[in-house]
């Protein structure tokens, strides 16, 4: 797990604008107005993986092999403290709307990155805003992926 989240981590910072890449430990929780990051971020977190015995390899250790599934979640972040409506000014709109094309930019790197040998790519699953009441605009991006021969 300690490679594929460090190998996450850096295709992600291939990304110009974002200012914070980290695991996900908790940093958008209950730390309002005093978030420990820097806008905008994107928390990276495996989030499930389930395993199968596919058989044995004599060679290898451990002996007994398992195929995974599993998801990574990425969540993007970002304070949105102004105005964007219809009479708001343009420069501003696009401003407060800049994360979802980060997101987007993420999503070219990401979709289809196979982040350890032996694992399959991620393929995007789902996409979530998650609403909150203290100005921090936050989007979870969840992908899939395979492992093979563990």
């Amino acid at each position: 797990m300690k490679e594929f989240l460090e190998n996450t981590q850096v295709k992600i910072s291939e990304v110009i604008g974002i200012s914070y890449i980290d695991e996900d430990w908790g940093q958008l929780d209950d730390y309002s107005p005093n978030t420990p990051v820097k806008w905008p971020c994107c928390l990276i977190d495996v989030t499930n993986i389930e395993f199968s015995d596919i058989g044995r390899d004599k060679k290898a250790t451990p002996q007994n092999r398992q195929e995974g599934n599993g998801n990574m979640t990425l969540t993007f972040a970002n304070m949105k403290l102004t105005n964007t409506s219809f009479k708001a000014p343009q420069g501003q709109k696009d401003n407060a709307r800049a994360i979802l094309d980060l997101i987007e930019e993420v999503h070219g790197k990401i979709h289809g990155f196979a982040p350890v040998i032996g694992s399959g790519k991620l393929m995007r699953k789902s996409f979530k805003r998650v609403k909150r009441d203290d100005g921090i605009q936050q989007y979870q991006v969840v992908y899939t992926i395979g492992m093979h021969n563990l």
